[in-house]
């Protein structure tokens, strides 16, 4: 039986740290993280996404943490085929961009600039990989990454980048579990040795994936981006007003067998609350923490 570890996305949410969750006197980076770090033993870094992590950083993260914790990082957005904001860009890079575009695409950039993201984002995360800190890099993909060959080749492509990392695969388009594609999926994970994110959100859209609970890799995952439905996919709202939403505890109770289950066929199971306004997530990670024990 693997272990489960419960915690949440982002420590350093504005509105979970205007919660009050953290003590008063918690009142850096470094206090936030440590005092975290000691009521769960892993999290997953938000940052990621939206900049290339700084190596100095992450050694940061190591330090001041104990030697059990996990952390889990959002794979950068151009990585995931997001549009990516130039100004978001390395100063070098954003130079050999045109100035006519305010957004960028993976494959808007040549192979050497292609080469030069993933070395970065590589070197970035390479302080908690060697620390044995490091559980996977998680790559959002969204809603317009069909399934296709050339979304498979991307995907086999990811090794070849990240060769020593886990690498962990959430989708955010349904047709990928799609009852008459969702075996060759699976499958295609496993020989990957991908973890497949299984998440629970709001279903009803064209683009809601179903809870299908699987276990492709030694880690397992589980995201839990609440029911929301109303603002799942509303638009001009905040993150935090997208994922507001406080699990109750039977839902938590009906998700501990499953857990459990993903736990007997993997060394690690990551449950990972990304509801992720006031202090909601963490009290539905405490929550779930206890029911597991």
């Amino acid at each position: 039986m693997g272990r489960i570890k419960v915690g949440i996305s982002s420590w350093t949410e504005p509105t979970l740290i205007k919660s009050g969750w953290y003590p008063p006197d918690a009142t850096t980076a470094e206090e936030r993280l440590r005092y975290y770090a000691s009521k769960f033993p892993v999290v997953e870094v938000d940052s990621t996404f939206y900049a290339i992590p700084n190596e100095k950083t992450a050694e940061l993260w190591v330090a001041r943490t104990s030697k059990e914790f996990t952390f889990n990082a959002k794979a950068y957005a151009l990585l995931t085929q997001h549009p990516t904001p130039v100004a978001r860009l390395p100063k070098d890079l954003r130079e050999k961009v045109s100035d006519s575009k305010t957004n960028l695409y993976f494959k808007d950039l040549g192979p050497k600039e292609k080469e030069s993201v993933w070395d970065r984002f590589r070197e970035g995360m390479q302080p908690l990989q060697d620390a044995g800190k490091l559980g996977a890099i998680v790559f959002q993909f969204p809603k317009w990454f069909l399934p296709s060959p050339s979304a498979y080749r991307f995907m086999e492509d990811l090794r070849e980048w990240l060769p020593d990392f886990g690498i962990a695969i959430e989708f955010r388009q349904a047709l990928w579990m799609k009852e008459s594609r969702r075996e060759r999926v699976v499958e295609f994970l496993k020989d990957h040795h991908y973890t497949y994110v299984v998440v629970d959100e709001p279903q009803g859209f064209a683009s809601s994936v179903p809870p299908v609970v699987a276990t492709t890799a030694p880690l397992g995952m589980v995201r839990f981006h609440g029911h929301n439905a109303e603002n799942w996919e509303k638009k001009g709202i905040s993150t935090a007003e997208k994922f507001r939403y406080l699990y109750q505890p039977s839902e938590l109770k009906a998700w501990a067998p499953k857990l459990q289950d993903m736990a007997k066929s993997a060394i690690e199971v990551h449950a990972i609350f990304n509801n992720c306004y006031s202090d909601y997530a963490v009290r539905n990670a405490e929550e779930l923490g206890q029911l597991l024990r």
